[in-house]
């Protein structure tokens, strides 16, 4: 199909569309995914290490563990955003530093550093939850709708 797009080409645009691979920066996908793999990896480890702690120092199970550790994970990426490392971290790491819940605490805080000079109330709280506010839209449906299928197969399946 590209093909037949560049048939369709004037010679001027084949020769552009030419000069324009030419030049065009080679991305180096591998070494960006073993970096985000890592990266990701390490932010993953370092949660799990607070989740040992909050259950080791204090008394969280297993289970109780995770809303605290999750907090924590986002205070840290808020606060290292604060200080524009998050941001040097997320060029080299890419989705390895994006996808774990430290991506959702720097976008909360990078959208209210970007708007802090509109003032706090129109500036701030206006745009901090601009990028965020889909990402807890989205969560909160899935989880509900999880939650209806759960109930669904387990009340009226039978399963109890």
């Amino acid at each position: 199909m590209a093909n037949e797009k560049r048939k369709n080409l004037t010679p001027v645009q084949q020769e552009y569309h030419l000069f324009e691979q030419a030049r065009e920066t080679k991305r180096p996908v591998v070494k960006n995914c073993i970096l985000a793999f890592l990266v990701g990896g390490l932010i993953c480890a370092i949660g799990q290490a607070i989740s040992y702690v909050y259950m080791y120092f204090f008394d969280f199970t297993e289970k109780t563990a995770g809303n605290p550790t999750v907090a924590t994970m986002v205070f840290i990426a808020m606060i290292l955003t604060g200080l524009g490392v998050y941001d040097r971290l997320a060029q080299l790491a890419g989705a390895g530093s994006a996808v774990p819940v430290t991506g959702f605490g720097n976008a909360v805080i990078s959208a209210a550093i970007e708007h802090r000079t509109e003032g706090f109330v129109l500036g701030v709280g206006a745009n901090m939850f601009k990028l965020a506010g889909s990402v807890i839209l989205f969560g909160t449906f899935s989880a509900f709708v999880v939650a209806l299928i759960k109930t669904i197969v387990i009340k009226w399946g039978g399963l109890e």
